[in-house]
């Protein structure tokens, strides 16, 4: 759900920016302040993650497919705050460094993806617990319709930008991304609750196991993401509306790809790697400035 640059337009691009940079500077405040803050390990494992998790694509239907958002995966595991500054690490490298999503609509893609699927998504997790909805199925629901307000914002986005109208764009992009968020559902589940165990006799379970399924994702499965157009891309082509423009700039690893050695699995491999070690390293440069903070009272 990468929006690239061509598809918004007018003042969408800095009232998102602004909303975006104003959502990340509280939580990143929130964050700093909060009593209980996860381990600096614990942080970098869970961005790089979802990090690689995002270059899973996995088939839904129609020629059509999804991949992790990862947003209520982070604030389950890493609390709200942390969670939002995590998804916003991963879609900031994602656009610099690999130009998934466009630098000029980065705001978007932050206020979609970290505010709302890491924030809302974070806040409707609790809401669903705190009225004593099973764990399993709060995780679940928080998920999947963290995916349908991920969407939602991204046509209203597209739809204030002139590109195509609300009535036609927002159906259609709930509707394939209902069955995406299932996928998402399931994921966060799993995940969850695979990091949320801690064996009594592997202390470093909780950044160990994330860390290592990084790495795993990143370079054995990523090599067979599919190849199908994601959500936003499948109903952009649909709808007419899919362009491609000149880059603002070459990134480093366009297309999660080493541009010397063109495209292939070890391409993707070896560039997926060096995504999961940037977003670890500047996940854990981060969380440690914020683990220097004065704790208060508890979020």
């Amino acid at each position: 759900m990468h929006i690239p640059n061509e598809m918004l337009d007018g003042t969408v691009c800095p009232v998102s920016a602004a909303v975006a940079v104003a959502g990340i500077a509280v939580a990143a405040r929130f964050a700093a302040k909060a009593a209980q803050k996860p381990d600096a390990l614990r942080f970098a494992a869970i961005a790089a993650l979802i990090f690689a998790g995002q270059m899973i694509n996995f088939p839904v239907q129609d020629g059509t497919s999804g991949h992790l958002l990862g947003g209520v995966l982070a604030s389950a595991t890493l609390g709200i705050p942390f969670g939002i500054l995590a998804l916003a690490l991963v879609v900031t490298v994602q656009s610099l460094v690999f130009a998934d999503g466009g630098l000029l609509v980065l705001g978007a893609n932050l206020f979609n993806m970290a505010l709302l699927g890491a924030g809302v998504g974070g806040l409707l997790h609790a809401f669903f617990l705190k009225r004593r909805v099973e764990g399993n199925l709060a995780l679940m629901l928080a998920g999947w319709v963290s995916i349908l307000l991920a969407a939602s914002a991204c046509s209203l986005e597209l739809a204030a930008s002139g590109t195509i109208a609300a009535g036609k764009v927002l159906p259609a992009m709930l509707g394939v991304h209902a069955l995406i968020g299932l996928g998402e559902a399931a994921v966060t589940l799993v995940l969850v609750r695979l990091f949320d165990s801690k064996p009594a006799t592997t202390g470093q379970w909780t950044y160990a196991a994330p860390g290592l399924g990084a790495l795993l994702t990143a370079v054995v499965l990523s090599p067979f993401a599919s190849s199908y157009p994601d959500g936003l891309e499948w109903v952009a082509e649909r709808y007419g509306f899919l362009k491609e423009g000149a880059p603002l700039f070459v990134a480093p690893l366009p297309d999660y790809t080493v541009p010397a050695m063109g495209e292939g699995a070890v391409s993707t491999a070896l560039a997926g790697l060096a995504g999961v070690a940037l977003v670890a390293l500047l996940g854990m440069a981060l969380a440690r400035l914020l683990l220097r903070a004065r704790p208060q009272a508890a979020l």
